[in-house]
Formats: structure tokens, C-alpha cells, sequence
């Protein structure tokens, strides 16, 4: 009687301890699939969306184009109009719009703008048209104004290219991003020194700036014949 007492007893401690092992194994198995799981929703997670840098602001305009001059050091460029082309050098020494001029180049925002102001033996000004896609383009890049870089020595030679001021009225002469002019007159204009901030050059095709600069105009300074522009960036 005791030796089946005893046998049973040892029946029942075999059975609790292989019920507690296989319990032991099968809670195991859930804690793996949920930490594997966990992994694959980690890894597989969309990325953060980047905020864009445009449309560009008063406050992000500056340190944008800090950031962006670092990267593009282009600082050649072409402009093909119906009379020909000429190629702009853009200076070192005024970074901001050095950066300005060739972002708004690669966003092709000067592409199907005009010539829209000559005065004769004086300039002629680009980057403006009163087409819409004009309109549409600037409040896609954004709404800023750069400030002036006139302490670098240059002057108002014949040949430069300078940024005109914003119609808006401002006290420290801040300029609009999307336009630009260049100087025709000879030897130069340099009751502009000081005002304006000169950013590069003509360094070849100066005739097709003569050739523009001597096209009739209309009471608002605008060519008879459309002078529409192509800018690009020329490699280094």
C-alpha cells in the first residue's frame, strides 16, 4: 500500500513538473512574437516628414541661403535671350546673393521672365513679367528680402551686375530677391555706389546687353520687343 502510495505521489510530481515546464515554454512564445513585432513596426516606421525650406520667409530666408551657398558653390551663370547670350560671373565676397541668385536659377524661377526695364545708356533689369506663372512662382519660393552687401569694395562699373531696391519702402535699402540689374553706361554709374548691392559681371557677350539696352521702349521704361530669359548655371 505504501509502495503505490508512494509511486503516485512520484506520478503526480512528474506530471506538475512537465505541465510547469510546457506552461513555461508556450508563455514564452507570445513575449517573442510581440518583441518581434515591435522590431518590425520600428523598422518598417515612415519617416518623419522634412519640413521644406520653401516657401521662404523674412526669418528663414537668410540662414537658408547660408546653409545652401555652403553646398552650391556655383557661381557661373548663362542668360540666353532672343538677341543672343551673355555669361555672368557672380562674386565670392557677396555670398547671400551669390546663393539667392543661383538658387532662384536652379528653381528655373527666371525662365520665361523679361527684360522689363531699359533705360537707355544707363541699365537694363530683369526678372519680372506680368505673366501669372510669374506670380505663382514667387509665392511658391516665398515672400523675403535680402539685405545690402555694399562694403566689399565694388563699385558700379560698366558690366556689373547689381540687385535693385524693393518697391516697398524701406529705410535700409533692402533689395528684392527676384530681380537684377545690369549696368550699360560707360565707364559705369557710380552715383549708385553705396545703395546697391553689386554681386558679379558680365565676362562675355557685353554686346547682346548693348544690343538690348538700344531696343525702343514704351512709356513704362518696357522693350517694344519682349526680351524673355533663360538662366542657367554654368559648371565651375
Amino acid at each position: 500500500m505504501l509502495k503505490k502510495y508512494c509511486l503516485g505521489f512520484v506520478c503526480i510530481i512528474f506530471l506538475g513538473v512537465v505541465i510547469s515546464c510546457t506552461t513555461s515554454k508556450k508563455s514564452e512564445i507570445p513575449q517573442k512574437i510581440v518583441s518581434e513585432s515591435a522590431a518590425y513596426k520600428t523598422i518598417n516606421k515612415p519617416a518623419p516628414k522634412q519640413k521644406s525650406d520653401v516657401p521662404l520667409t523674412a526669418e528663414t530666408a537668410i540662414p537658408f541661403l547660408k546653409r545652401y551657398g555652403e553646398k552650391h558653390l556655383d557661381n557661373k551663370v548663362r542668360v540666353e535671350t532672343p538677341l543672343g547670350s551673355f555669361d555672368i560671373l557672380l562674386f565670392e565676397e557677396t555670398p547671400y546673393h551669390r546663393a539667392n541668385f543661383i538658387f532662384l536659377t536652379k528653381q528655373k524661377y527666371f525662365d520665361g521672365t523679361y527684360f522689363h526695364r531699359v533705360v537707355k545708356d544707363f541699365i537694363i533689369q530683369g526678372g519680372n513679367s506680368d505673366n501669372t506663372d510669374t506670380g505663382q512662382k514667387r509665392r511658391k519660393i516665398g515672400k523675403y528680402l535680402l539685405p545690402p552687401d555694399t562694403r566689399k569694395g565694388f563699385k558700379h562699373h560698366r558690366g556689373v551686375i547689381s540687385m535693385p531696391s524693393s518697391e516697398i519702402e524701406n529705410p535700409h535699402k533692402l533689395a528684392s530677391p527676384y530681380e537684377f540689374f545690369i549696368v550699360q553706361k560707360s565707364p559705369g554709374a557710380y552715383h549708385l555706389d553705396g545703395g546697391y548691392t553689386v554681386f558679379g559681371k558680365v565676362i562675355k557677350g557685353m554686346d547682346v546687353v548693348d544690343a538690348i539696352n538700344a531696343l525702343p521702349t514704351d512709356k513704362r521704361e518696357w522693350p517694344e520687343t519682349n526680351m524673355r530669359m533663360r538662366v542657367t548655371v554654368l559648371a565651375n
